[in-house]
């Protein structure tokens, strides 16, 4: 089925095209991923899908049995509303049925509750209530009593994702589901959630997402816009590489041969008298088309750049005992470490659990309970933080970057201009000239990772520099953190940038304890997968040992005296009978995750079931504690 079919869309904004005669299709079960630069027009499509935008020229038909729906950047809420009420703002029939049976549970009409009950079983809303609350627990919000307005930004964000979520459940019609960064402010176990779940969700997707693990393992087709056009790319994000390598070879291969044919041409064109023939105008229209290929701008600046840092001294950070508490909050306990000179150290961790505490405590920007912090003489800290850039609203991009400086340092004495510069971070000419309250949210975004690298410090500090920033622009970041000669600490949920970047890790396991670990992000949670079975193998050791010496000890009572039995109250006996039932199932259940995780390499899905072996531990654990006090008490 046909859900959206686009011929030959074009968008400009002023003189600047975004895309040009663009014709796509999206059918139902895609699953796509859009690719692009910053400002190349990924959000103005989407919106022109939405209706929100229209296009200058072109059509777009948007087959009329479905809905489109969009989970934006751009929130709207009522701060006065609670989370619940929130929720249940939307319009759909299950929602709408769900709201009259609560009401008719208040009024308790009779009439009303029979109508209600009837709708429920019309709409299938019974179990809709229950997926909600399930969403919301999944994205860490639990008291749906709060007011939207007490929220932080992060959590909203969560809480219109789990509104999307339940709307796209709650449609029985044909929905296609647009999404721009969905990822951004979600913790690793929250991103491997929403990726397990939109896999699986046999759902039509738009997405536009900077998280590359996320993008392989959701969709199975990618859009990239570049240079005003669209291709298409069937396949993993590595497919799609490979495709636009070959195309740019192709490209600088068509470009050589229109070169030479130009060189030629031009010397025609220079002996032609003023008179032209037909066959002539024909010649000299082909010419221009030619000339046109030749001139076409392919070079890409590569970032191999030999930064003159100030030098590093021999002592660098040290962190002696650091403890930071919120009331019973402990976020650091006697917390300890030495950074050293080129150490790439990623901190990561659940929302909350203190990564932006230790960065503010390490700058200075707020206290510490207790402890000591030794900074060396030499360092230069680099701060890219999340609250954003501040500039004038009439401020040139290029005017704004040289007011740091007119010219970057080499190391070989040479220099680099500010424009150069600018551009390695890919900003055209165009909009380097522009003012900066014209640029998009993630040029804005780009535009501070440009400032804070290019006043040369030599300890960087990165609080989630990869949201709303673009693939493009990551590789080149990547690029430039892979070469950069300083120390790097970087907070990130991007699991393939931390991948790339950092060679040690910081993780914050919650109750104010950091385990270091020598390695990158997969190879931590390859450790967390390690542990988490020989945990479940001392437990089952450790539970065999413990049914045995209560076996013998019952045998050697047995041998000495009979036993009189006690009975069990009505609710014990049917707690005794529950947990009888259920420990055989948990036991099944724990077998079949262990054999998963020992076959299993991908390791989001790892830590997916690393987590449910634990939880399911601890459950068959206290089944079997509590089993074993029911028999005290028949003993």
């Amino acid at each position: 089925m046909n859900y959206v079919s686009a011929e030959n869309l074009t968008k400009s904004y002023g003189v600047k095209v975004l895309f040009q005669n663009i014709s796509f299709n999206v059918n139902e079960g895609d699953k796509i991923a859009i690719v692009a630069k910053n400002g190349s027009g990924k959000s103005t499509l989407l919106k022109i899908l939405m209706g929100k935008e229209i296009a200058d020229n072109g059509n777009v038909v948007i087959n009329k049995d479905i809905q489109v729906v969009l989970f934006d950047q751009e929130i709207d809420f009522d701060p006065n509303l609670s989370i619940e009420e929130f929720m249940m703002t939307l319009n759909s029939p299950p929602i709408l049925a769900l709201k009259q049976y609560h009401h008719s549970l208040i009024s308790n009409n009779p009439d009303e509750m029979e109508k209600a009950i009837a709708d429920m079983e019309i709409q299938k809303a019974w179990d809709l209530e229950n997926e909600m609350k399930q969403i919301l627990s999944q994205l860490k919000i639990s008291d749906l009593t709060l007011k939207m307005g007490t929220l932080s930004g992060g959590q909203i964000k969560r809480v219109a994702l789990a509104k999307l979520l339940t709307e796209t459940r709650a449609e029985h019609r044909h929905t296609l589901l647009i999404m721009d960064e969905p990822t951004n402010h979600l913790d690793v176990e929250m991103v491997e959630w929403l990726e397990n779940y939109l896999s699986k969700a046999k759902i039509t997707l738009l997405l536009v997402t900077h998280d590359r693990y996320f993008l392989d393992s959701v969709c199975d087709i990618i859009w990239e816009m570049e240079d005003k056009n669209l291709y298409v790319h069937n396949g993993s994000y590595a497919t799609y590489l490979e495709n636009k390598m070959i195309r740019e070879d192709n490209l600088n291969a068509t470009i050589d041969k229109a070169n030479n044919l130009y060189r030629k041409e031009l010397e025609w064109m220079r002996r032609q008298p003023k008179a032209r023939t037909t066959k002539s105008k024909s010649r000299i229209d082909a010419f221009y088309e030619t000339e046109k290929v030749a001139k076409t701008d392919t070079r890409k600046e590569g970032l191999e750049l030999d930064f003159e840092m100030k030098r590093l001294g021999n002592k660098i950070l040290e962190l002696k005992n650091i403890s930071k508490s919120y009331g019973n909050n402990a976020l650091l306990k006697d917390f300890s470490y030495s950074f050293q000179r080129g150490e790439k150290v990623g901190i990561i961790g659940k929302n909350g659990a203190g990564k932006s505490t230790l960065l503010n405590i390490i700058q200075g920007f707020e206290p510490k309970d207790s402890g000591d912090i030794e900074t060396g003489e030499t360092i230069k800290f680099g701060y890219f933080s999340q609250k954003g850039l501040a500039y004038k609203e009439d401020e040139r991009v290029i005017d704004f970057i040289r007011e740091i400086s007119e010219n970057f340092p080499l190391a070989n004495g040479k220099t680099i201009s500010a424009s150069q510069f600018l551009r390695l971070f890919l900003f055209d000419d165009q909009t380097q000239y522009s003012p900066i309250s014209k640029l998009s949210g993630g040029e804005k975004r780009r535009l501070h990772l440009m400032y804070v690298l290019y006043q040369n410090p030599n300890f960087l500090i990165f609080d989630e520099p990869t949201n709303d920033l673009d693939l493009p622009t990551l590789t080149v970041l990547e690029n430039f953190l892979q070469n950069f000669q300083g120390s790097l600490i970087i907070v990130s949920h991007d699991r393939y940038f931390m991948d790339r970047i950092v060679d040690h890790v910081l993780a914050f396991e919650g109750d104010g304890k950091i385990k270091d670990f020598v390695g990158n992000f997969s190879e931590y949670r390859e450790s967390r997968k390690s542990e988490a079975v020989q945990k479940s193998e001392e437990r089952e050791k450790n539970k065999e040992q413990g049914l045995d010496s209560t076996a013998n000890n019952q045998t050697s009572t047995n041998n000495q005296q009979p036993l009189t039995k006690k009975k069990l109250s009505f609710k014990e006996q049917r707690e005794l009978e529950t947990i009888e039932k259920e420990m055989p199932e948990l036991e099944l259940q724990r077998s079949k995750i262990l054999e998963q995780l020992n076959n299993e390499t991908d390791y989001e899905k790892i830590s997916k079931l690393s987590s449910d072996l634990e939880s399911l531990s601890e459950k068959l654990e206290s089944h079997e504690m509590r089993w074993l006090e029911l028999q005290e008490l028949l003993s």
